[in-house]
């Protein structure tokens, strides 16, 4: 999965400035998507987003009431940038509605061989952390696993419409079990560090669309 939903740092400009600038909230964030993506929310400690960051702990909570806040502020901002890339393959109009969930499949499987599957989906490891969380991600993760699947079901409607997919098949149903099976199948890419689970799943996903 793609771990850069923040604009790129730029270059050539001294670390010790950057806690000043007006994207230290961005600064936080990217840095805060680097490590919950490969250690979790748990396991890491404000101290290390705010070297990862460069940012004084003073910026931090001028941005942030607590971690909890910053957590879900992650998850609102990745959500909405995953949201945009989705849209960017499925309502592509230049390929069939089958091809734009090929696309998405193969460029977040590119996200995660970019960083040697050391990352994951960040929504899908703090769902994973769940029970040790604060009880106010919940409702906020749900909300974005529903808002993806929305998308993938819209895609699935256009298959249909188009022949490439029965039209007795419950769209929302296989949009629930894409994200059932995706996710978990990028938890395993990432305990493997290699593309098999990704590549099993969506090889048997798609299989099962062909029309009737």
């Amino acid at each position: 999965m793609d771990t850069h939903p923040l604009p790129a740092r730029r270059r050539g400009r001294p670390p010790r400035q950057r806690g000043a600038t007006a994207d230290a909230r961005e600064l936080l964030l990217r840095a805060g998507l680097e490590v919950l993506t490969e250690k979790g929310f748990t396991a890491t400690g404000l101290d290390e987003i705010l070297r990862q960051a460069q940012v004084p702990k003073g910026s931090f909570y001028h941005y942030f009431a607590s971690k909890e806040a910053f957590g879900l502020a992650l998850i609102d901002g990745y959500g909405e940038f995953f949201a945009r890339k989705l849209d960017r393959h499925l309502r592509n109009p230049a390929l069939s509605p089958l091809q734009r969930l090929h696309a998405f499949v193969q460029d977040a499987q590119s996200g995660m061989a970019r960083f040697a599957y050391r990352r994951g989906c960040l929504i899908g490891n703090l769902g994973q952390e769940m029970a040790a969380l604060p009880e106010s991600f919940r409702t906020r993760l749900i909300a974005t696993f529903e808002d993806w699947q929305r998308r993938v079901a819209e895609c699935l409607v256009e298959a249909q419409a188009s022949g490439q997919l029965a039209m007795d098949v419950d769209t929302q149903r296989v949009a629930a079990f894409f994200w059932i099976g995706w996710e978990g199948a990028v938890l395993r890419a990432k305990l493997e560090q290699g593309p098999a689970p990704l590549e099993t799943f969506a090889a048997l996903f798609f299989a099962g669309l062909q029309p009737r």
